[in-house]
């Protein structure tokens, strides 16, 4: 791997203002960012990306790259937690490795986020199409999970799932419905719609972003207790399923032939882990599951592991093996 992208993620605001929310809890320092601020910073990042993608959506049309795209993206969601379900299971019961599975099925918006912003910074254009993507594989995984529980568990009749609920949360929870609503109103608008927001969803856009992962610093600080509970052995697939993921996920997007901003997107997306949405919906589809695993697993591990060396490791890879490195 180039060490100069590393060097340009370490230095990244972003992943600088992360560390200093890690920093925070280990030295034991008494700041905190109140409640509300995190949620609203989170619905602007989500509208935020949402809509810049709609607006590039428009420019580039439907086309059969896009659609290719997408088929690929909702293909990972399904083939992910199926095998990591079976991994896990060697070690864990049925509901918690459906719940870890799960997690790791789906995708996380700030990692995602977080490598547009270095793309960005590397001048590395990628496809508005990405974000439905995104929108795409973030619930698919919940359902397969809870299919692969009623499947294992056997002698527990309907295991407590609640089907309504669990529809809901899945294909209608907040984080989808306003990426998509954003998209579509992006998408709707184009250039012109841009051109108004501009001043909101670009400018404030890193500002606000550094803000929010200094506070995910800070929550990834908290969790990195409940690791104790973890065991060695899912430590290692808190490290190793981003790559394994992100590998398949990398010669996927290159058998479809996706551009390289979109490979390394895309890739980024498969290596992620959810630890936002899909933990809240876990909690009424299997509430059987012990959060203090998937949730320290996704936040504390995968998630820092990706910011500071897995975006600029898959973007390191994606370059050589499309143009040999350069440009």
């Amino acid at each position: 791997m180039d060490l100069q992208l590393v060097t340009v993620n370490l230095l990244n605001p972003p992943v600088l203002f992360f560390g200093l929310g890690l920093l925070a809890i280990l030295l034991r320092s008494d700041l905190e960012i109140p409640p509300p601020i995190p949620k609203a910073l989170s619905l602007y990042l989500l509208f935020a990306i949402g809509f810049r993608g709609g607006v590039e959506l428009h420019e580039s049309g439907l086309t059969q790259t896009v659609a290719t795209s997408l088929a690929a993206a909702m293909a990972m969601a399904v083939v992910v937690p199926v095998c990591a379900y079976f991994v896990l299971r060697r070690r864990l019961d049925v509901y918690n490795a459906a719940a870890v599975a799960a997690t790791y099925g789906s995708v996380s918006v700030v990692t995602f986020v977080a490598a547009a912003a270095y793309l960005e910074k590397l001048q590395i254009p990628f496809g508005g199409h990405m974000v439905a993507a995104m929108a795409l594989m973030e619930s698919p995984a919940i359902v397969v999970a809870v299919l692969l529980v009623r499947a294992d568990a056997t002698g527990r009749p309907g295991g407590g799932l609640k089907w309504g609920g669990l529809a809901r949360d899945a294909l209608f929870n907040g984080s989808v419905f306003l990426l998509l609503g954003s998209l579509a109103i992006g998408t709707l608008t184009g250039e012109r719609g841009g051109a108004a927001l501009r001043p909101f969803v670009d400018d404030l856009f890193k500002g606000a972003l550094c803000f929010f992962l200094l506070e995910m610093g800070l929550v990834a600080g908290r969790q990195i207790h409940q690791l104790r509970t973890a065991g060695v052995f899912l430590l290692a697939f808190a490290l190793i399923a981003p790559l394994v993921n992100g590998t398949a996920g990398l010669a996927l997007a290159r058998f479809v032939g996706m551009g390289v901003g979109d490979a390394v997107m895309f890739t980024v997306l498969c290596a992620s882990a959810s630890y936002i949405a899909v933990p809240a919906a876990l909690r009424l589809a299997i509430p059987q599951a012990n959060p203090s695993l998937y949730v320290s697993m996704s936040l504390a591990i995968t998630f820092p592991f990706n910011l500071v060396f897995g975006i600029p490791l898959y973007t390191a890879i994606v370059r050589k093996l499309w143009y040999g490195g350069t440009g």
